[in-house]
């Protein structure tokens, strides 16, 4: 079988030519090649957004340290005002410390007088006492002997802090107590007979008794009330008499006593 060809030329199938690419229909548009000079122009591109995190390192660092600021501002606001803090107030300290016994309501009179006087305490908080020559002396005194109440009294009127012991006490707890008090002005220790309790601590009109000579109320009690205490203002605890015994001076004997008020 033969082919025509336009030409007339007679061709066998099997020698078929095709040279080139179909036409394009008629109304078609021409491609457009995306190379070369030619080409048409590009669609823009859109910027690439970058998220930069925020340093979190230095935040959290700046973040604890004002934190920790604040929380030492306030817990030393707390310290000092609470009651027993150190900005609250003697008063208020002292009627903090647990166990404490205020006797400032039962009007404790302070008149003068020689020879024994009879309290309503043991040991006394306050009340009339010896005259003003002979306050038992309350500069951190030691007393290893028993020491007149009406001495003692009349140093409690000036502001000291009175820390005694059961008579009779081991050494090395009274030791502990001894080391409580010594060179603090405004304090004094001595033993006392018949005490109910191992420890007991006087300022006028205040007392606190316990057994433990390690309770740390004794440091409180002492920090709050030693001069602070003082029911006659500007009063000294040096000078005085350091007399010991349970009998108190007799007039002659605090007359030779130098100064005193």
């Amino acid at each position: 079988m033969s082919i025509s060809t336009p030409s007339g030329e007679q061709k066998s199938p099997g020698s078929v030519k095709v040279t080139g690419k179909p036409s394009a229909k008629p109304g078609a548009k021409p491609a457009v090649s995306g190379k070369g000079k030619g080409a048409g122009p590009r669609k823009p591109i859109t910027p690439i957004k970058v998220n930069q995190g925020r340093n979190w390192g230095p935040i959290a660092l700046f973040t604890a340290v004002g934190l920790l600021a604040a929380g030492i501002i306030g817990w030393g606001a707390w310290a000092a005002f609470r009651p027993g803090g150190a900005g609250y107030g003697w008063e208020g300290r002292a009627s903090s410390i647990s166990g404490i016994q205020d006797y400032r309501g039962e009007n404790l009179t302070r008149n003068h007088a020689w020879g024994p006087i009879k309290y309503n305490h043991t040991p006394p908080v306050g009340g009339d006492h010896i005259p003003p020559q002979a306050w038992q002396q309350c500069m951190g005194n030691i007393y290893t002997e028993q020491i007149p109440n009406e001495q003692a009294v009349h140093s409690l009127e000036h502001g000291a802090v009175w820390l005694t012991y059961k008579a009779g006490l081991p050494a090395d707890q009274v030791k502990i107590l001894e080391g409580k008090i010594k060179g603090k002005p405004y304090t004094m220790i001595s033993p006392v007979e018949g005490l109910d309790k191992n420890v007991s601590l006087q300022a006028w009109g205040w007392q606190l008794k316990l057994d433990n000579v390690n309770d740390g109320r004794i440091a409180d009690f002492i920090a709050a009330l030693a001069k602070n205490a003082s029911v006659e203002p500007g009063a000294t605890c040096s000078q005085g008499t350091t007399a010991v015994g349970t009998t108190p001076l007799t007039e002659e004997q605090a007359a030779r006593l130098n100064g005193g008020q």
